[in-house]
């Protein structure tokens, strides 16, 4: 074989492996299914919780879905688009399925692009991950609240209970890979902000559930110190002096817990 021809079949080879290394092999046509298809994952589970959900709906809770699936289908802009979203949201919240009550709240912030819609839509979700039954829809709550104070975070990132709410979703349901990070990410909250209140709330009620009453107790006076109506410290204080055994400490504390939930009321 000549040089030239050795040449030849050097620039081609050359010239194929740019062509595959270098653009997409794919057909048009392939690669538009493959975007569909992605696009379409992260609807899927709310689909098939949509329908699972509206097979059991009870009669008396139908109307008010009813009533705002009828007014998105008939909306023309986005702000009748967010009014349906939210009345949708509610109905689903009030019978109990957060799961779709969080992805409704996801549409409206969407649409709203605000960290306090953001903040709202992972609050709910996050209701989901703790009270939903089923395993799926606790998955799917936990992925999206984690997503929905992400977004709150990186449109507000001053706004300390972004993060304590991200980190609590961590510290509920810990990655698998990755057991601690909730904890650890409140810690650094606190070792940054010791007066936060919320940090100082969340790792009270974490210690209390590992069985860390002293430091649950200090950790909730002090919120007290800053807040002393703080609902949370006052309840969880009587739960921390129960694990202690001082149980005059824990009725004082009760005491104060529900009045002030009476008040609320």
């Amino acid at each position: 074989m000549s040089k030239t021809q050795l040449s030849v079949l050097a620039f081609v080879g050359a010239f194929f492996l740019i062509l595959y290394f270098g653009f997409d092999t794919k057909p048009e046509t392939q690669l538009e299914v493959d975007k569909n298809r992605a696009l379409n994952a992260e609807s899927t589970g709310i689909q098939s919780l949509l329908l699972r959900a509206k097979k059991n709906l009870h009669a008396s809770n139908a109307s008010e879905i009813l009533l705002g699936e009828a007014k998105l289908a008939d909306a023309k802009d986005d702000v009748t688009k967010v009014e349906a979203f939210k009345l949708l949201s509610s109905a689903w919240y009030k019978i109990n399925n957060y799961a779709i009550a969080g992805y409704y709240a996801e549409q409206v912030a969407e649409i709203e692009s605000t960290d306090i819609a953001w903040e709202i839509a992972g609050a709910t979700f996050n209701r989901g991950m703790n009270f939903g039954e089923e395993e799926k829809a606790k998955e799917y709550c936990t992925q999206r609240a984690i997503q929905g104070f992400e977004n709150a975070i990186s449109l507000n990132p001053s706004n300390l209970t972004h993060k304590v709410n991200l980190a609590v979703c961590y510290a509920e349901r810990p990655p698998k890979d990755n057991p601690m990070k909730g904890v650890k990410m409140l810690l650094d909250l606190n070792r940054e902000n010791p007066d936060n209140v919320a940090a100082l709330s969340s790792l009270g009620r974490f210690g209390i559930q590992t069985g860390q009453f002293e430091k649950a107790a200090a950790r909730l006076e002090k919120a007290l110190q800053l807040e002393p109506s703080n609902i949370k410290a006052n309840c969880l204080l009587t739960q921390a002096y129960e694990g202690l055994g001082q149980m005059d400490k824990a009725k004082h504390y009760k005491d104060i817990c529900e009045s002030l939930a009476k008040a609320q009321r």
